[in-house]
């Protein structure tokens, strides 16, 4: 089962862009087209999001991209969904999608780290031919079902 979002009360726009596979410019826009995505915002005018907010911009990057909704059409959609207020109850099937995009993110960070933890190595061996020294670890914390076949590898 897919992890949830980091134990956050707030994200920044940009971590939402990333968690809903969007630039940051489009949130602003989807903002003022949409009155439900309302981030609370702070002193500086500066947006932070709720997980509610990152998980209606997911439900509203499906209407749009997915599903092929237009503006006009995604809000209305969110008036029958009883999603078009503040207060509304968030969609389980964008959750799941947040949830999924978060894991892959945590994923993604731990595996560069990992190739700049080997590319240390390797670059302070380099010259020789010797393996690398014993004190590089890594720890999977999670995993994700691939659907797709990894390259070099035949199905059956």
């Amino acid at each position: 089962m897919a992890q949830h979002l980091p134990d956050k009360l707030f994200f920044k726009i940009g971590e939402v862009a990333e968690i809903v596979g969007v630039r940051p410019h489009v949130l602003r826009y989807w903002e003022s087209e949409m009155p439900a995505l309302r981030p609370m915002k702070t002193r500086g005018a500066h947006r932070v999001y709720r997980r509610r907010d990152v998980e209606l911009a997911m439900l509203v990057k499906r209407l749009l991209q997915d599903e092929g909704f237009t503006i006009s059409g995604a809000k209305k959609r969110l008036r029958e969904l009883n999603r078009d207020r503040v207060a509304s109850e968030p969609d389980p099937q964008a959750a799941v999608e947040v949830s999924v995009r978060a894991d892959l993110q945590v994923i993604r960070e731990e595996l560069r780290a990992l190739q700049d933890k080997l590319d240390a190595v390797f670059a302070s061996d380099s010259g020789t031919t010797s393996r690398p020294r014993g004190d590089l670890t890594a720890t999977v914390t999670g995993a994700v079902a691939s659907t797709v076949p990894m390259r070099g590898h035949r199905a059956g």
